[in-house]
This record gives structure tokens, sequence and C-alpha cells, in this order.
């Protein structure tokens, strides 16, 4: 291979970029972005890295869940504080159901642009670029709008800095507090209408935190009990922006994408010869990597050796995103090819995009019984082939959203217009992702149980 340089992606075929107008005014934008601060430091993604290398050897487990697609509009100290919420509240009963260690990696603080299925949209005569997200352009059908803009790289920047900050005080600060998130649990199962199926897992938690406090492991003795380690990730989809937050490391002389700790590779950009993937080959952050049923196994083993030549634990994070009726078909393939090739990979499950239907009422949404059936099929696969699920990948908010129906407060397809604000895809709302929460865990005890 040629040796890595930040900007070798642009004499690659690079799929899913905008067509800016002014490229000497995108030009200036990329150097104001690049004497900017970093958004995260070299020394957190090795952290992070280190932790998803004991989740490749079965010692933890990886939550990765937040926004389809963040917005301008909806930022808010709320908004940014209830999706954390969720996240820990989600976090805790997968820890005390797996007995092990959780890693949480956000899709927050970046996860700003999308990629389309088509680069234009036709509203009645009028044909316009699609939107792309707000870091490239904006929703409204107007020329104006949907002009792909320099400038709004800087906002997202200065939104994706400000969120860190606050996700940062969160996790720091004491709203983490073990205490305070099993509470948040409790009035949750206290609310839902499986309330039954619930208490006990949380009677359990309550239980343990009791023998806690008795030994006098509370949380004004032990940091742990009150702080926590939160990551962010997004896809790595407008390469301007990631070219222009890349950074050397000063202390090991290794280059970093510092617009967040994990960047991975959609299903539309994971070309082997492409330009997203000849970026991330050279960056030493985790990288993700988002695989659809249409993979072979040599693209994928060709993939791996490209960006992790060294078979480095932690690397790698394999999303799998089938859809709930490809999983058993597809998956065990895979899982075997890189058994045999003695590939170090961390194994998760998207079960959002692949299952994305468009309802009579013209909503595209998600069935919640159809994403817990891709999860469980996910989990028996790696039981069937003796290896280790890892971990799960989610798109949610901490909204009281109604954009996927079902759950165990059954949103219909009538209801779905109550509360549908997604600007891409939809997303399970807080309820509905700490059901899951407490479904997994089901699943992880009894794997627990069998090793």
């Amino acid at each position: 291979m040629i040796k890595w340089n930040p900007d070798n992606w642009r004499n690659f075929p690079a799929l899913q970029q905008p067509q800016y107008q002014n490229h000497q005014t995108l030009s200036n934008v990329e150097t104001q972005l690049a004497h900017l601060p970093p958004l995260v430091f070299a020394g957190e993604a090795r952290a992070l890295k280190h932790q998803l290398a004991e989740v490749t050897m079965g010692n933890a487990f990886l939550l990765q869940g937040g926004d389809c697609a963040e917005s301008f509009a909806e930022f808010s100290a709320v908004n940014i504080r209830d999706t954390f919420k969720v996240l820990l509240q989600m976090a805790v009963v997968l820890t005390f159901a797996g007995s092990c260690p959780v890693v949480k990696v956000a899709r927050m603080a970046g996860q700003f642009a999308k990629p389309r299925s088509s680069d234009t949209e036709i509203q009645g005569n009028l044909e316009l670029p699609s939107y792309r997200g707000d870091i490239i352009n904006a929703i409204e059908f107007t020329h104006t709008a949907r002009t792909p803009d320099p400038a709004r790289l800087i906002q997202a920047y200065n939104q994706a800095a400000a969120t860190l900050n606050l996700l940062r005080a969160f996790a720091q600060g004491g709203f983490a507090d073990l205490h305070k998130v099993h509470q948040w649990n409790q009035d949750f199962v206290k609310q839902s209408p499986l309330r039954e199926r619930y208490e006990h897992l949380a009677h359990q938690i309550d239980q343990s935190l009791g023998f806690m406090e008795a030994c006098g492991l509370d949380s004004a003795q032990v940091p742990q009990l009150r702080e926590t380690s939160l990551y962010t990730s997004h896809e790595a989809l407008l390469l301007n922006y990631e070219q222009a937050l890349t950074r050397q490391d000063s202390l090991t002389g290794e280059w970093y994408d510092c617009s967040a700790h994990m960047l991975w590779i959609g299903d539309r950009t994971r070309q082997v010869d492409g330009a997203h993937v000849e970026f991330l080959r050279g960056v030493n952050n985790p990288v993700g990597i988002k695989v659809g049923p249409t993979i072979s196994n040599d693209e994928l083993v060709r993939l791996i050796q490209i960006i992790n030549p060294a078979n480095e634990p932690g690397r790698i994070n394999i999303i799998a995103r089938m859809g709930a009726n490809q999983v058993e078909k597809r998956l065990p393939i895979l899982v075997r090819t890189i058994q045999t090739e003695g590939l170090q990979v961390l194994w998760s499950c998207d079960p959002m995009h692949g299952n994305t239907i468009k309802t009579y009422t013209g909503y595209k949404t998600r069935k919640f019984s159809v994403i817990l059936q891709e999860m469980k099929s996910f989990f028996n696969v790696h039981a069937a082939e003796g290896s280790y699920a890892g971990g799960v990948h989610f798109e949610m908010t901490g909204q009281d959203v109604t954009e996927c129906m079902g759950g165990a407060h059954k949103i219909t397809a009538e209801k779905l217009a109550d509360r549908y604000h997604t600007f891409c895809d939809p997303r399970l709302n807080a309820d509905q992702a700490l059901e899951l929460a407490f479904l997994i865990a089901d699943i992880l005890k009894q794997s627990r149980i069998k090793r």
C-alpha cells in the first residue's frame, strides 16, 4: 500500500459526497477547522480501543446508541441530557444482567451527515439535491436550503464541541451516580405495562446496591459509583470534515481522527478501493464497519485486513445490519469465515437499518417486534457458531417520540403522526429503548449461565 496521509482519500473514488459550488470557500473552511482544537484526544481513543479489545475477548459488552442524524434545530441541553440518561439506564440493566462491564458509545457530537439512496429528490416538477444532513444542507425543499453550504461544517463543529462539553459534565459531575440511575429504572418499571416482567431484575439491582452500601461502598467513597465513561461516535461520511479534524499525536506520532473516539464506515461506502476505506485505514481510532446482506466473505476479509493489518483486538467492530429475515441466512457464513481467518473483531448488531418499512399512512417506521427478532437471531447465531455476540447498536432518543411501532405502550401506525420528529430514520423512544435493554438482559443472563 502507498504511504498514508490524511489527504490520500482525494485520489480515490468518494461516494456520497456533496457537490459544493464554491471550492475556494470550502478550502477556507477546511483550513479554519484544521486550526481549531480537537474535539477528542488521542489518549481517549486509545482508552476506548483498549475497552473494545476487552469486548472482543468476551470480557465486556458494547452499548452504542443515539440519534439517527443530529440536527441544528433540535440542539438543546434537555435533548442531550435525556439521551444520555437513557444510555445510562440501559447500561445499568445490561451490566447487571451480563455481570460484565458495559462500554458506552454514543451516536452524538458528530452524527450530522447521512447517506442517501439518490443524489436528488423530486417534488412535483422540481428536482433538487437530496437532504444529506445538517452539516451539508437543510431539509426545507428550496434551492437555497438544499445547496451544500461549507459554513455548516463550522456550525457542526461548534455544536459537537458544546455537546461533548455537556456530556463530560454529566458523566463526571454526579448525574451518572449509580443510585440515581437505578431510581430512574425503578420509575420506568412502575409505569411500564410489563411491570411484573421487569420488577424482578430491578429488585435484584436494588438488593446489590443495598449490599454494597452495607459494606461501606457508596458513591461518596467510591468515585466509580458516581462517575462513568462515555465515548462518542459517528459515521465518517463527510471526508472534508474528517480530514480537517485529523491530528498527529504528539506522544506516539500516530494519526487520529479527533472528531470522535470511534468512526464507522457505512454499508454504502465500504468499497475496498474507495475513499472512505482509504481514509480510515490510516487513523488509529477504533473503526466500525457496517455489514449488510450483500457483502461477500472475501470482501469482508479484505476490508478487515486493509484497516487492521496488525490484527489488533479493539480496532475493528463489525456492525451487522442484515434485516430480521436475513440474519440466520447470511451471518453464520461471515462468522465462520472470520473465525477461519483468525481475525480479531468485535461483533455487534444493528437491528434498525435492515428493518425500515413505510406504512399506509406514509411514514417510515420500524416494528419493535422485528427489531427484537433480529436481536435474538444475532445472539442465536453466535451461540451456535461458538463466537461472542459483543454488542448492540441502536438509533434512539431520550425524547417521547412516536416513530417506531409497537413496544409495551403499543404505538400503532395511526399514532406515528402524534410525535414524529426525525429528519431521517425512525428512532426508538426512551421507553422502547429501555424495554429492549430489559429484554436483552434476559438473553445475556442465559448466555452467562451457558458460559
